[in-house]
């Protein structure tokens, strides 16, 4: 049986125990403080500057955080250029270099990059952070960085990078334009087109993401800061994309058909000067630039100049009618040549004496006729006119390189050039310029600027450009327009007209034919530029239509140019649901 328990003592050991622990607590609590009070003293007071350096070496990294590029647009939202989801790939040297040519050759296959600069970014010293290759595509980065891996190689890894692409190839390639390889700091390099003309409108701002890195990983709770990217402004064009593949293949059919060298095609919006579609030929892949001749890359619409030949003639002989100096009617005694100044005139064929009136000059494109015409401008009269109508002036739509083309003027405007200007000689001009010209008449004398931008958009210049910025201003009075159009209808007539191929049945059609001597290395080498120009239908005008031919060895404006612009017309009609007005085409006499 156990006793009673004994009263602790003052001195027992349980009860100085807890002081003991309290005092060997302190101790231990004293001991670490001083170690942390000596090595904030040695990091602060010491040598500050040789530890900071020292934390910079170790993990301080700053990657680029690449702007979405904007997309380019139709007319309809469809993309003629967008950005994908890409990768960029890059290396850290310090993980890299012990491997550097090994990784480098593996690395300038998969990807097709240059081996020494590939080498030399990988041994970079003191840094943690190398571009390799900028705007892969995610699948294919995915699979060159994990087989670097399996094959025991380390130091690589991924970012957002997007990747431009051009979807439908070829389609506005010479409006379009394309990226190039990017420059050594990644950044996109714009080469041709409206990539080109709209770099900073497109490209935004990239961001810049700061942070600390130990053992290949970002350190969570390090100096992180991030900046975001500022993505570019998608560009909205005019352009109709099936309208726009349409036109690209007619025109091909034609230059080809016709054992040309060349060709252009343009349609627009009678009513507000949208270009619909725009087609150079021959052209280019953007999505595989570089197996295409460099000369390719231009939009030859606004940068190549020629002759516009007899198309003129409707300018000229609106602007008569506008300055009350004749009328459809009027009556002219036309000789089989005209006997001017330094050589003589003759027309396209051969005739006697013809009494046509000024809607049969313009029907048969008589040059005797339109000279005779046209003597009754005063001095000057006539390229007032013909600024008016916008030659010798850039139409501004928005394309790098275009030309104003040629309008003499002072000394250069003799009474020879006078003659030949008013036949569409002796002046040059880009096709854009022309449609423009012509479509002035459809828009009952007022003159829109053509636009390839819907809505705004600045350029790289500062320039402002798009459907909102256009300008209309009056040439010639509503009265003469549409006389002028009433007049260009019977150049398509089957009896009296010079290019019944143009006509589309159900529609009422007004155009003019073209064929003029080509300017090659300064002077007429011999062969033609064939044309078409026209607009639809007559009496409410819904589309103004361009065709022009290069070198054409098969015929001249009405047999080349003409069933391509009547191809054009009728599927552009057909595809907007315009139908025809029901009315009746001129009947205006030709002869008297």
């Amino acid at each position: 049986m156990t006793g009673p328990s004994r009263p602790r003592t003052a001195g027992s050991p349980l009860r100085a125990s807890p002081q003991v622990r309290l005092k060997v607590g302190f101790v231990f609590i004293a001991m670490v403080l001083s170690v942390f009070a000596a090595r904030l003293v040695q990091l602060q007071g010491v040598d500050p500057d040789r530890y900071a350096e020292m934390a910079a070496a170790e993990g301080s990294v700053i990657v680029s955080l690449p702007a979405t590029r904007g997309e380019i647009l139709d007319r309809n939202g469809d993309p003629l250029a967008e950005s994908i989801d890409g990768r960029m790939i890059i290396a850290d040297p310090t993980l890299t270099s012990d491997d550097a040519p090994e990784l480098a050759t593996f690395l300038a296959r998969r990807l097709d990059l240059d081996y020494v600069r590939v080498l030399e970014r990988l041994r970079v010293e003191d840094s943690r952070f190398q571009y390799i290759a900028r705007q892969v595509p995610t699948w294919q980065a995915e699979a060159v960085v994990a087989e670097a891996e399996e094959e025991g190689f380390v130091g690589l890894f991924m970012q957002r990078d997007p990747v431009r692409i051009y979807p439908n190839g070829d389609l506005a390639a010479n409006l379009v334009g394309f990226l190039g390889t990017p420059r050594r700091d990644g950044s996109a390099r714009a080469l041709a087109g409206l990539e080109d003309a709209f770099d900073d409108y497109l490209s935004g701002v990239d961001g810049e993401a700061r942070y600390e890195m130990g053992a290949g990983t970002q350190i969570p709770l390090g100096d992180n800061t991030v900046s975001p990217a500022v993505d570019g402004t998608d560009l909205n064009l005019t352009i109709d994309n099936g309208l726009q593949h349409f036109t690209q293949g007619v025109l091909q059919q034609t230059v080809e058909g016709s054992h040309a060298e060349s060709g252009i095609a343009i349609i627009m919006d009678s009513r507000t000067g949208d270009i619909l579609a725009l087609a150079d030929y021959p052209s280019y892949d953007a999505s595989e630039p570089q197996e295409w001749p460099k000369s390719r890359y231009r939009s030859s619409a606004l940068t190549d100049v020629y002759e516009p030949g007899s198309t003129e003639k409707v300018l000229t002989l609106s602007s008569v009618i506008d300055a009350a100096l004749g009328r459809p009617l009027q009556q002219y005694v036309v000789p089989p040549v005209l006997n001017r100044q330094d050589q003589p005139i003759h027309d396209h064929w051969v005739h006697g004496v013809e009494h046509l009136t000024l809607t049969g000059i313009l029907a048969k494109s008589s040059n005797i006729g339109t000279v005779l015409a046209a003597d009754e401008f005063a001095p000057g009269e006539l390229r007032s006119y013909l600024t008016a109508f916008g030659f010798g002036e850039e139409t501004g739509i928005g394309l790098r390189g275009e030309t104003k083309g040629i309008l003499p003027e002072g000394a250069e405007w003799t009474d020879q050039v006078d003659d030949r200007i008013a036949f569409g000689q002796s002046l040059s001009v880009n096709a854009v310029q022309m449609i423009a010209a012509v479509n002035t008449i459809a828009n009952d004398g007022v003159r829109i600027d053509p636009s390839l931008v819907d809505g705004r958009a600045t350029l790289d210049d500062g320039t402002e450009v798009g459907t909102e910025q256009a300008d209309e201003r009056r040439v010639i009075s509503t009265r003469a327009a549409r006389q002028t159009a009433l007049m260009m209808e019977r150049v398509l007539d089957p009896v009296d007209g010079a290019a019944p191929l143009a006509a589309v049945p159900g529609y009422r059609i007004a155009g003019k034919t073209g064929t003029a001597q080509r300017v090659v290395d300064g002077s007429y080498d011999g062969s033609h530029t064939a044309s078409f120009v026209g607009f639809g239908p007559t009496d409410d005008p819904r589309f103004t239509v361009y065709v022009v031919v290069h070198d054409s060895r098969t015929g001249g404006g009405g047999t080349v140019a003409g069933p391509a612009f009547a191809k054009l017309m009728s599927h552009a009609l057909r595809r907007y649901g315009v139908p025809p007005t029901g009315t009746r085409a001129s009947q205006l006499p030709v002869e008297w």
